[in-house]
């Protein structure tokens, strides 16, 4: 996991197999991964589905991958904060990202704010979210 490959010397962190080990064990685990496998989709996906936040780490291209950024999401609502623009817009993806929390509601883009599906099932979470949602 995280602790683990943080003490590993630097070759293991830039083996494949190692670090596809440790992201089982830990999404946070991809931080400390060599950069070309922060841009290995296989190992991202292993990593966004332990833990959402593993995004943040991800090489900006996956960002923009609809599965990754999907899986991520359902784990992590936070995933949105790092999603490409187009995904934040994805109604699939934020109403993910809304089921996991409300908050998820604050990061969507475009019209998906005065969504009301989308804005009834975040303010069932909390009706807080109703400072996310935007007037029609």
């Amino acid at each position: 996991g995280f602790a683990a490959l943080s003490a590993a010397a630097p070759a293991l962190r830039e083996d494949r197999q190692v670090v596809m080990e440790a992201v089982r064990q830990s999404g946070r685990a991809l931080a400390l991964a060599a950069k070309k496998l922060r841009a290995d989709r296989d190992i991202v996906l292993e990593a966004v589905a332990q833990d959402g936040r593993a995004l943040a780490s991800a090489a900006e291209e996956l960002c923009s991958d609809r599965e990754i950024v999907l899986v991520a999401a359902r784990s992590d609502w936070r995933a949105l904060r790092r999603a490409s623009d187009v995904l934040r817009r994805d109604r699939e993806v934020v109403a993910a990202a809304v089921q996991a929390d409300w908050l998820a509601l604050g990061e969507a883009a475009g019209d998906l704010t005065s969504d009301r599906e989308l804005v009834e099932a975040a303010v069932r979470g909390n009706g807080g979210a109703l400072m996310f949602a935007a007037e029609k």
